[in-house]
């Protein structure tokens, strides 16, 4: 399982100080301070947001992002078109998505049997 325990946002509690040197100069100094936790009501006890996905989850997507990759860069013709890939590798990749597409649904398809058993 993947658990996410932190947002985003490391630490909300911490924040910035300026402080002015009392030189002609006024050069500004930027401390970053953390303020204590018993008067601010940022404690927290647990994950913000608590997001538990399975591996088997994960690998399926993996696999069907795969496939659609090679659907996309083979029917669109924008990866062509903009000189990403030539026409060559274009209709090379049209074949392969017949090769790789019914994979990947035996792929996902098997993942979930492993999951059930």
């Amino acid at each position: 399982m993947l658990i996410t325990e932190r947002g985003i946002v490391p630490n909300i509690c911490s924040y910035l100080v300026v402080k002015k040197h009392g030189r002609k100069s006024g050069s500004t100094k930027i401390l970053a301070q953390k303020r204590d936790l018993e008067e601010n009501s940022c404690k927290q006890e647990g994950p913000i947001f608590p997001l538990r996905v399975s591996n088997t989850i994960l690998a399926q997507s993996a696999v069907a992002v795969l496939g659609l990759g090679f659907i996309d860069a083979g029917y669109s013709g924008d990866w062509s078109r903009i000189g990403v890939i030539s026409k060559e590798t274009e209709v090379l990749l049209k074949l392969a998505a017949f090769v790789v597409v019914p994979l990947c649904l035996f792929l996902i398809i098997s993942f979930s049997k492993k999951h059930e058993a």
